[in-house]
């Protein structure tokens, strides 16, 4: 009886939401541009495993402090929750003493200690694939740790250029043969070096299948090496997927870089932009869609750039934020709706989306705490999930529909799919006008994240958003009164009271033959 009456109740939802419309067709084969990537200081992001902190130490900001892989995969989960689909984490070799970061490598075919077995790797990356992940390795082929034992072995001394510091950062030959920071350069020009990096980098995706590597340093290794690295690494395994990192905040730098097989780059100019944008109100944003035309006529793919805000080698964006008296997570909201709404994979890095704090390295490498407020954590889940939906905002076009003084209106648009996304970065309501014939007659946007309807009026699609908010809006048909819905219901709630009315009956004849 109550299993009865629980059904009848449920059909109307039912059938009310099977009446929402669908805004996108059935997902293609996925590819990197669809991507979303979270980047994991393996080391200060969780312990899952108290036996391997050894000489871990949480007071000293340039000790090892416990994170690992066990920590990482007991939060996989709440990765997935955020809407990430892939994680990227700094290097997981062997380190010399102090490495937490992962970049003073002692042997590159070991796991640190401190971050667990080859084995527990292993076993990551498996539960990553299990729920549709991908992982990403942090490989550096220019210089190993201060202490490297080849220093000391004769028959490598041609392994490393000459001892001398990388201090002109002009000339070709003095940052791509120079020691940075005084780290043994490796002399990938040597054939025997060449060899053993070769061997490294498809030994791990064999051992491990991993999907991806970033390619720390780049610009301080001849382009020649990596043309021959990227046809050696992609043998092993199809779409796996190079990330280069260029420091250089002019595109022309990234570009001397590109069609040697390296799939994409960290868009160094384009986080220079997104910080000086959105640290702060009020701020001009015409020179985000000026930024879209320059940098495509540079880039071998802009859909795979990596956009991002923050790393490992920069001040916090939060620090940012509260220096100019922004509060910081509302200031996160509005850089993240734009970075996942634009030609580029998404790079966020651990601690972002709880607007984590700190000042140069290594204060930027706090700890991450799992124990705050989740609204920050929620929006950029929202967005996200939007993203994984839409192929309008992983592989559509881009246009500019309209800015004022900090806010920006534009459009995506792939297949039959037109998404709006209008991001208010100032301090008071504002509202963009959008001419219809830049979208469609007799339509409405349907607002994906606060539910917001725009409906076309004499040619034009009016915009308001209150100050600091951002709307994604999907162009969708008119909606308007289903008669056919209407009555559907009526039917079943007239059913569902007759069915009421003789239950009823019959338990009062019950109780009167009793």
């Amino acid at each position: 009886m109550k299993n009865r009456v629980l059904a009848l109740i449920l059909i109307p939802f039912l059938l009310f939401y099977s009446a929402e419309p669908i805004l996108a067709d059935e997902k293609e084969e996925r590819m990197w541009q669809d991507e979303s990537i979270y980047f994991i200081m393996v080391d200060r992001f969780a312990n899952g495993d108290s036996t391997n902190d050894l000489d871990s130490d949480i007071t000293d900001p340039r000790a090892y402090q416990g994170g690992d892989f066990k920590g990482i995969n007991e939060k996989l989960d709440y990765i997935q929750d955020m809407g990430f689909t892939a994680i990227w984490l700094t290097p997981v070799f062997d380190n010399m003493e102090k490495g937490y970061h992962g970049y003073w490598i002692n042997d590159f075919y070991n796991t640190d200690e401190h971050f667990g077995t080859l084995d527990e790797f292993k076993n990551l990356v498996e539960e990553a694939h299990s729920r549709d992940m991908k992982v990403i390795l942090d490989f550096v082929v220019n210089h190993v740790g201060y202490d490297h034992p080849w220093l000391e072995d004769p028959s490598k001394q041609d392994w490393f250029h000459e001892d001398i510091g990388a201090v002109n950062w002009s000339d070709p030959e003095s940052y791509q043969n120079g020691w940075i920071y005084g780290l043994p350069d490796l002399n990938t020009e040597n054939e025997e070096v060449k060899e053993y990096i070769f061997d490294a980098a498809k030994w791990w995706i064999e051992e491990t299948n991993i999907d991806g590597y970033r390619l720390d340093t780049v610009r301080h290794v001849p382009q020649e090496f990596w043309s021959e690295f990227s046809t050696e690494v992609k043998s092993v395994k199809d779409n796996f997927y190079l990330i280069g990192e260029i420091f250089d905040k002019d595109p022309r730098g990234i570009e001397a870089y590109t069609g040697l097989g390296i799939d994409g780059f960290v868009d160094f100019p384009l986080n220079e932009e997104l910080r000086s944008v959105f640290q702060h109100v009020d701020v001009s944003m015409d020179r985000l869609p000026n930024y879209w035309k320059y940098s495509e006529t540079f880039y071998e793919d802009p859909y795979l750039m990596g956009n991002f805000i923050d790393n490992h080698d920069m001040s916090r964006f939060t620090m940012l934020a509260e220096q100019n008296n922004m509060f910081p997570p509302t200031r996160w909201k509005q850089a993240i709706t734009y970075m996942y709404t634009i030609p580029g994979i998404p790079i966020v890095y651990y601690g972002s989306e709880i607007a984590l704090n700190g000042g140069e390295d290594p204060d930027n490498r706090r700890l991450m705490n799992f124990n705050t407020d989740e609204e920050l954590i929620e929006y950029i889940g929202d967005v996200g999930q939007l993203r994984q939906e839409l192929p309008a905002l992983t592989r559509g076009t881009i246009e500019l529909l309209g800015e004022d003084k900090g806010m920006l209106v534009y459009k995506r648009e792939y297949e039959d799919e037109t998404i709006v996304v209008a991001i208010n970065d100032s301090s008071e309501t504002k509202t963009i006008v959008v001419n219809a014939t830049s979208l469609e007659n007799n339509k409405e946007l349907k607002g994906l994240l606060n539910g917001d309807f725009i409906r076309e009026n004499n040619g034009e699609y009016s915009i308001t958003l209150d100050r600091e908010t951002s709307e994604i809006y999907a162009l969708t048909e008119k909606s308007g009164i289903n008669i056919g819905f209407i009555l559907a219901l009526a039917a079943v709630y007239i059913v569902f009271l007759g069915f009421m009315y003789m239950a009823w009956k019959r338990g009062k004849k019950r109780k009167s033959e009793q």
